[in-house]
């Protein structure tokens, strides 16, 4: 009963919201998360401060490769934040998600 959590960051609200729709259209994604953040981070030998949109996305296993192929392709960023980890899962909650994907 293992999901798939995977992280991502995009610089606007308006990207953010364009990226968790596309994975919820493509069946990517069960359910995305968003949330205004504030980072900062080495960039070219600066260090940068921005407000940036944290993407949280709950998938299955076997759609990592696809994610990262697909957040790859659609993020703003040169090098984009792609992180994740498998996570058991509640009984329902593992349902629910594998009816949706």
């Amino acid at each position: 009963m293992e999901v798939l959590v995977m992280v991502t960051t995009e610089s606007s609200k308006k990207n953010a919201l364009r990226v968790a729709k596309l994975l919820l259209q493509k069946k990517l994604a069960a359910c995305v998360s968003i949330k205004q953040i504030f980072s900062l981070y080495e960039w070219k030998d600066d260090i940068e401060e921005t407000k940036e949109f944290e993407i949280t996305i709950k998938s299955k296993p076997e759609f990592k490769d696809d994610l990262i192929d697909f957040l790859h392709k659609i993020s703003t960023y040169d090098v984009p934040q792609i992180i994740y980890k498998k996570y058991h899962s509640e009984m329902q909650y593992y349902d629910w998600l594998n009816k949706i994907i």
